[in-house]
């Protein structure tokens, strides 16, 4: 499914954290679909199961994926997703980014390129304001 980097200063769930939010809205994970389980991504990573299963809770903590008793976990449908309080942080978040790349001396023009280039990636993208 994917590569982990284990000589990474960054720990190994959250690595594993971006790689799954990664596939979830690049949509290689569809909406409803079953993530596998820890068990066999563990074993498949040849990592700690415990370490999987802190992933997975952090991602059902951001609300992208949800658990079902005895059956396993879910990627959440996208319009379940982009809750309000979550996009407020996104928005937090972006927008200390853009203050720091304009500090540094991007311009607005690349930051209005790179915006096109990501929306593009996406197929598009979502407005929602």
């Amino acid at each position: 499914m994917f590569e982990l980097d284990l000589r990474s200063r960054k720990p190994i769930y959250e690595q594993l954290v971006e790689k799954l939010k990664e596939l979830i809205i690049n949509e290689v994970l569809k909406e409803d679909e079953q993530l596998p389980s820890v068990r066999s991504l563990a074993s498949q990573l040849t990592i700690n199961p415990n370490t999987i299963q802190k992933a997975y809770r952090e991602l059902e903590t951001q609300g992208f994926i949800y658990s079902v008793k005895g059956r396993g976990s879910f990627v959440t449908p996208s319009a379940e997703i982009q809750d309000s309080q979550k996009l407020k942080k996104v928005k937090g978040d972006l927008r200390k980014l853009l203050s720091e790349a304009m500090y540094l001396g991007l311009s607005i023009e690349d930051l209005i390129s790179l915006i096109k280039d990501v929306e593009a990636a996406l197929g598009g993208g979502h407005t929602n304001d």
